[in-house]
């Protein structure tokens, strides 16, 4: 990524929003461009934290890996996203493994020299430890939601979260473009893959959605959001 794209990728960035210009121009002096082809690991889960990474284009999604090795989907990322969402201020390992879905573009800052940054311009540090506040108070509502509701009710809502993220709308549809499998929705939600596929069907058959292979097109977002409702 040249230097001007990721100066102006970092303002449209809402960790950033708060930095003044010259504050800005340092982040920019440390961040590099990093490309990640399709299906490849970005980071591991447990290894050592290197960088913060951004996502310019693309999709991630990330992952943690239970003791009898199945798959539990933590999110997915798209453009403007950062991940980890904690990684600038702690010293601990990466939490989940992160792989690309697509070929993706990522911009990397360097957790040493973010570190270092920090201790010459501790200004940085207080603004985006406001925004990151923000964020991490709205992961943990969306996830009080999804714990409390049965398996239907949480298809339901990672499907609107999903149209939220992800849709890109058209004569009142819309179309999630992530190519996902049904295990992969499965380990997202917490259920398995004949559930999901069972319950997709089921919208299907009611005219909500429409499942094709590498994208859902929600027709009736309203009547998913009334269905979630019940």
């Amino acid at each position: 990524m040249k230097r001007e794209k990721a100066a102006a990728f970092l303002k449209q960035t809402p960790l950033f929003h708060d930095l003044s210009e010259q504050e800005l121009e340092r982040m920019e002096a440390i961040a590099n461009s990093r490309s990640a082809p399709k299906k490849s690991t970005i980071f591991t889960e447990g290894s050592e934290k290197e960088a913060v990474y951004f996502i310019q284009k693309g999709l991630v999604k990330t992952f943690k890996t239970d003791e009898n090795g199945n798959e539990q989907i933590v999110s997915f990322l798209k453009s403007g996203d950062m991940f980890p969402h904690t990684g600038f201020f702690n010293q601990n390992p990466y939490p989940a493994t992160a792989e690309a879905i697509v070929d993706t573009e990522l911009l990397a800052i360097p957790v040493r020299l973010f570190e270092s940054l920090m201790m010459s311009t501790p200004s940085i540090a207080i603004k985006m430890m406001r925004v990151m506040g923000d964020k991490i108070r709205e992961l943990q509502e969306k996830l009080q939601v999804l714990s409390g509701q049965d398996v239907k009710h949480r298809v339901l809502s990672f499907l609107l979260l999903l149209a939220e993220q992800h849709g890109d709308t058209k004569h009142n549809q819309f179309t999630i473009n992530v190519p996902m499998t049904h295990q992969e929705f499965a380990n997202a939600v917490g259920t398995t893959r004949e559930t999901v596929n069972r319950l997709l069907n089921q919208f299907n058959k009611e005219q909500l959605l429409e499942i094709h292979r590498n994208r859902i097109v929600i027709l009736d977002l309203e009547g998913l959001k009334q269905k979630r409702e019940l």
